[in-house]
């Protein structure tokens, strides 16, 4: 969920809807429309939708056919998928793994055919998932000062990582990469650092205060760390400053670079390409750079539609370009394909408030 209402307000929302509901039920949809499954690669589009509607959608988009497939969990499953959908991640054996953060629960789900394989539930405001092996994942949380840790064969809770120095109220664990044995975690609402977990002891050994608010994080070409700040917002208790973007050495957890951005900009969602030697990121147009580069860019690749980019992605094989366009956050959404050059090639409409993508390879 990326917020457009101050977090204050929202925390508050959030836990009375939680003390109140206890748990979402997922509603039956209409009925399905028969089997259906799809081979090769693909992308998945997360479609959020409304906080407290429970109407979030997955669609899936074949870049060959150019061909979309809308409300496919619903589809397959007869059910609905929850209330934001926030992330999803493909494990090694190829399931996929969609986190649904409102309705407190991770969605494990056939790439092919869409069907449900297994649930996790009682996360309590569950933001991504990383896996470390076939047994063992982390799953990152708002409002929270702990990642959980979860066992992907039996879909169980089986321990936590309390991150050190980080209250219970308004904190936050965000998006990981993984560098050797350790897993970097950005720590996002009302937060500032970036901590490093042994995935051996499963312990936070070391944290980098980079900034107010890093929200996300890529791992380059040479094995630095990239991480964006959004600044915060004006009024916020926590702070309010230009949003940054560092460049980390993972091993001596020091910032070797740091790009200031203007004040009051939102930059976010930090991508790169297959080769990891260039970084993207939006910040109301889509912006591009070398790892090599040793000041930012003048001019964006893609300018803004006068609209709202909500989401972007990097196809891994060829660089194009998948910006989400939210609209009004009330009607379906949509995503506009470029070539890794920025030229327009399509576009197409999926659900509402697309925000985050999977590639199927």
């Amino acid at each position: 969920m990326r917020y457009r209402i101050h977090l204050p307000l929202l925390t508050i929302l959030t836990h009375l809807v939680i003390m109140m509901t206890g748990c979402m039920e997922w509603d039956n949809g209409p009925d399905n429309d028969g089997p259906f499954e799809v081979r090769g690669s693909g992308l998945f589009i997360i479609n959020e939708g409304n906080f407290q509607y429970g109407n979030a959608t997955l669609s899936y988009y074949d870049p060959t056919d150019r061909k979309v497939e809308n409300e496919i969990f619903i589809r397959a499953n007869d059910m609905r998928l929850g209330d934001v959908a926030q992330s999803m991640t493909i494990s090694d054996d190829g399931r996929g793994w969609i986190v649904v953060n409102h309705s407190h629960a991770v969605f494990a789900i056939n790439t092919e055919t869409f069907k449900e394989c297994g649930r996790i539930t009682g996360l309590p405001s569950p933001r991504y998932i990383h896996f470390i092996n076939a047994h063992k994942a982390y799953v990152t949380q708002l409002w929270d000062n702990h990642i959980y840790i979860i066992d992907p064969t039996s879909y169980a809770i089986t321990g936590t990582i309390t991150v050190p120095d980080m209250e219970p109220e308004n904190s936050s664990t965000e998006q990981m990469v993984q560098f050797g044995k350790y897993v970097f975690c950005t720590c996002w609402s009302y937060q500032n650092r970036v901590i490093k977990i042994d995935t051996e002891t499963d312990q936070v050994i070391n944290s980098l205060t980079v900034g107010i608010q890093p929200q996300s994080i890529a791992l380059d070409a040479n094995g630095k760390l990239w991480v964006l700040t959004d600044g915060g917002y004006e009024g916020s208790p926590y702070g309010y400053e230009a949003p940054t973007l560092c460049r980390i050495d993972p091993e001596t957890m020091t910032v070797e670079m740091r790009f200031r951005f203007k004040m009051g900009s939102s930059p976010r969602s930090l991508q790169t390409n297959r080769a990891r030697d260039t970084l993207y990121w939006l910040d109301d147009d889509v912006w591009r750079m070398s790892i090599n580069e040793t000041r930012p860019p003048l001019k964006p690749i893609i300018m803004s539609r006068d609209t709202k980019y909500y989401g972007l992605t990097i196809d891994p094989v060829n660089s194009e370009i998948y910006v989400a366009d939210a609209i009004d956050y009330q009607q379906q959404g949509i995503i506009y394909r470029y070539t890794a050059s920025g030229t327009f090639m399509e576009s197409f409409y999926v659900g509402i408030s697309p925000g985050a993508f999977c590639w199927k390879k």
